[in-house]
C-alpha cells in the first residue's frame, strides 16, 4: 500500500500564494493586506484560521517559510514579513540575520529563586522563561542597572508598522540616575528568536519612551535550568549582539566555593 502524503501546512499554503501572487524576479520588497490571507483561503478552498495574526507568527518563529518561496533567496539573503501599518505588513529581502547561542560560552551559575509552585503551573515555555528571568533579576544582572518590569505583553500600535506586541517590558535606573526602558523578548521550545521582532521592539521604544535609553535583550531556553541572555541593537539595519550571557539557574548548595573563586577573579 502506497504511504499516504502528508497534506500541506495550511499556514504555508496560504503564505506561499500571497507571496507569489506579488513576486517578480526584480522584487525586493512588496506589502500586502492581511485580507489577502481571506481570499487566499478561498481560492484554495481551505479553512480560514481563526486567529489570522497566528500565521504571521508561526511562519517568522516557529515553522518558517515555504520551501518554494526559500528557492527564490539569492545566496546570503532571505526574505522577512514585518509589519507595515495597520492590518497591513511587507515581504522584504534582507540580509541573513541570525540570534542563535554560542555553544562555547561558559554558563554562570546564579542561585535559583524562582518559587516552585510557579515553576509547577508555568503553562507556556515562553511564560516559564519569562517568570524565571523576573524572579532571579536576570536583567538586573546582565545589564548591571536596577530594572522593574513595567508590563507583560504590551500591546500597542506603532506609526509604519502597525500593531506590535512586546513580551515583557522592563524599566531601569542606574547609580548615576539615568534611566532606562528594556524590550525583553523571550523563546522557548523551538522557536527562533526574531530579528524583525527585535527591529519592532527598539522602534516602539523610541516612539514611545523618547527620554529613556532603550537597551533590547532577549532572552532563550537552552535548557530548562539554562538561560541564554543576549543585548541587541541595530548597526546598518542589521540586529547586532552588544553582549552574550549564559546563566544556569542551581540551588545555592550547588555553587562550589571554587567556583565563587573563579567569579570573584572575574569582577
Amino acid at each position: 500500500m502506497a504511504a499516504k502524503k502528508t497534506p500541506p501546512n495550511r499556514y504555508l499554503q496560504l503564505i506561499e500564494k500571497i507571496f507569489f501572487d506579488r513576486y517578480t524576479k526584480a522584487a525586493v520588497e512588496f506589502t500586502f493586506p492581511r485580507t489577502d490571507m481571506e481570499d487566499a483561503a478561498k481560492d484554495l478552498e481551505i479553512q480560514l484560521p481563526k486567529n489570522l495574526g497566528d500565521v504571521i507568527y508561526a511562519i517568522r518563529y516557529r515553522i518558517g517559510l515555504p520551501a518554494k518561496i526559500k528557492k527564490t533567496q539569492p545566496k546570503g539573503m532571505e526574505w522577512i514579513i514585518q509589519g507595515a501599518g495597520r492590518a497591513m505588513y511587507e515581504f522584504k529581502l534582507v540580509k541573513v540575520n541570525r540570534i542563535l547561542p554560542n555553544p562555547n560560552l561558559i554558563a554562570i551559575k546564579i542561585p535559583d529563586a524562582t518559587p516552585e509552585i510557579i515553576t509547577a503551573y508555568s503553562l507556556s515555555d515562553e511564560q516559564a522563561l519569562l517568570a524565571k528571568v523576573r524572579y532571579n533579576r536576570l536583567i538586573d544582572i546582565f545589564l548591571g542597572i536596577a530594572t522593574y518590569s513595567l508590563q507583560n505583553h504590551l500591546r500597542t500600535s506603532v506609526k509604519g508598522t502597525g500593531q506590535v506586541e512586546i513580551d515583557e517590558i522592563y524599566v531601569g535606573v542606574d547609580r548615576n540616575g539615568c534611566q532606562y526602558v528594556i524590550p525583553v523578548q523571550a523563546k522557548g521550545g523551538t522557536d527562533q528568536l526574531s530579528v524583525v521582532q527585535t527591529k519592532q521592539d527598539l522602534d516602539c521604544c523610541e516612539e514611545k519612551f523618547p527620554s529613556l535609553i532603550c537597551r533590547s535583550v532577549s532572552a532563550q531556553f537552552i535548557s530548562d535550568d539554562l538561560i541564554a541572555l543576549f543585548e541587541l541593537t541595530l548597526e546598518d539595519g542589521m540586529v547586532k549582539v552588544v553582549e552574550e550571557k549564559h546563566y544556569r539557574l542551581v540551588p545555592a548548595s550547588k555553587i562550589s566555593e571554587k567556583e565563587l573563586g573563579v567569579y570573584r577573579q572575574r569582577c
